[in-house]
């Protein structure tokens, strides 16, 4: 496989056939594809394997950066795999942990699987150097502990015949045969293509699913074409698909199609979520329009809330930059109020900038940001146009519940009717200073002012 670069490139103006630099990707892009590879090859650590928060949301990779693991029994528990990035500022090391990873097994079989997986982590990223035997855990059995055994290639190539085998006869045994292949040849799709007669008892798809899973894009480029009645598992496929190889067999599967189904859309952008690849989320989301079958106005607010709630905040702010207002107004409600508990202020300006529509959620909004102290906020969002209905009592009743009289006096500027409040609210609890601001409020609702017309208000063109 395809050493995992920690950079971009792309093609060279006036020679496409060279490539120049073109920045660095994120971290988290990068973890995805270290993932997926391992996971893949069956080498990812029994108790977890996780990216520092240090690397979240949207940080890139130091420019020059190299990877390097060490790997140690834990002080308590377990060993632990650690993978640290070093690089040079002003001339001097800045070493960084990047990933960690750990297995609750303490025994020295648990000791080398751990080293094992520290080198498959090191060709990722270095190569895999030489024609040597690789290394095989069999596993699974009644031994007290796993085996490491070492392998000669003609032993390689016995036990390959019999996993292939395995792999048509036994369906079940699938996903970790395929692991032991890719452990063993490096890609199952290199392999069959050596060994030829195999093939021939697959279909295409699942060879098609194969080579995108081994990264193989030469022979995704030849096999698709064949299964087109499969185009929306393909996009789901190729879209969670880590890693630049990923990135460009989705852009060429996006350029083959013809229409989508918008649910399988909409899984292949939450899995392109997933890589941390914010370009081919947007790629997907802007090309939404003109490759489902029938329209899905709110497909780009659902990716944006698929993305803020996965812990992929970058990614879901480059979405609301990229849609428009049409986009974000037929977003789902509790987008807003997400960005609102997380008290993430400039995405919810961005969002009612662009006219996210609260709906049912505004009592929520204004009853999470009040409640958290934070009526500065509400307020804000309310001038800069947040809507909230004439008869969303709800929200006058959040505001006066925590004591929250600025935001209260806002809605009532707008339209909203204080005597009506009253009835509405007459049998509902009343805690600890709802008298009080009820009285500030009295006093405020009987102060001669003009009403706004509905054109003029701040809070979406309506008369509250």
């Amino acid at each position: 496989m395809k050493t995992i670069e920690l950079s971009r490139r792309e093609p060279l103006p006036g020679d496409p056939r060279q490539t120049q630099y073109a920045g660095q990707r994120t971290a988290q892009e990068v973890f995805e594809e270290l993932k997926h590879r391992l996971e893949g090859m069956g080498c990812l650590p029994d108790e977890y394997f996780l990216m520092d928060r240090e690397w979240e949301n949207g940080r890139e990779i130091p420019k020059g950066a190299d990877i390097f693991c060490t790997t140690d029994y834990g002080s308590s528990e377990g060993a632990y795999l650690d993978v640290y990035l070093k690089w040079y500022e002003s001339d001097r090391p800045v070493t960084k942990s990047f990933i960690t990873g750990k297995t609750l097994g303490e025994s020295g079989a648990d000791l080398d699987r751990m080293f094992l997986i520290s080198s498959a982590i090191t060709k990722a990223f270095h190569g895999d150097h030489g024609t040597y035997a690789r290394y095989l855990r069999l596993g699974e059995q009644a031994e007290p502990e796993d085996m490491i055994v070492h392998l000669s290639p003609a032993e390689q190539r016995t036990i390959i015949n019999a996993l292939v085998e395995q792999r048509e006869r036994q369906e079940q045994a699938m996903s970790q045969t395929e692991q032991l292949l890719r452990r063993m040849t490096g890609s199952i799709t290199a392999y069959m293509d050596e060994v030829g007669q195999r093939p021939l008892h697959m279909s295409d798809y699942d060879k098609t699913v194969l080579a995108i899973r081994d990264g193989e894009f030469d022979a995704f480029q030849n096999l698709y074409p064949r299964v087109p009645d499969r185009a929306d598992d393909l996009l789901i496929e190729v879209a969670g698909r880590p890693g630049v190889v990923g990135g460009n067999m989705t852009l060429m599967l996006l350029a083959a199609a013809d229409r989508f189904s918008p649910d399988a859309y909409l899984t292949a952008c939450k899995r392109a979520v997933e890589t941390g690849d914010s370009q081919r989320v947007q790629t997907l989301v802007k090309e939404a329009k003109n490759l489902l079958a029938e329209q899905a106005p709110s497909l780009p607010g659902e990716v944006i809330l698929y993305a803020y709630t996965d812990g992929h905040r970058s990614i879901a702010k480059d979405l609301i930059t990229q849609c428009t207002p049409e986009q974000i107004a037929a977003a789902p409600p509790k987008l807003l109020r997400w960005a609102a508990e997380k008290l993430d202020f400039q995405t919810a300006v961005d969002l009612v900038d662009k006219g996210a529509q609260p709906g049912d959620e505004a009592a929520g909004i204004l009853r999470a940001l009040t409640g958290q102290r934070q009526e500065w906020m509400a307020e804000h969002l309310l001038e800069r146009g947040m809507p909230v209905e004439p008869d969303n009592y709800a929200a006058l009743y959040a505001c006066v519940s925590n004591q929250a009289p600025g935001t209260a006096k806002l809605l009532l500027d707008h339209g909203m009717d204080l005597e009506k409040y009253k009835a509405w609210a007459e049998y509902r609890p009343k805690g600890e200073g709802y008298a009080e601001t009820m009285e500030e409020l009295a006093a405020y609702w009987s102060e001669p002012r003009n009403s706004p017309r509905p054109e003029d208000s701040p809070m979406g063109g309506m008369s509250l």
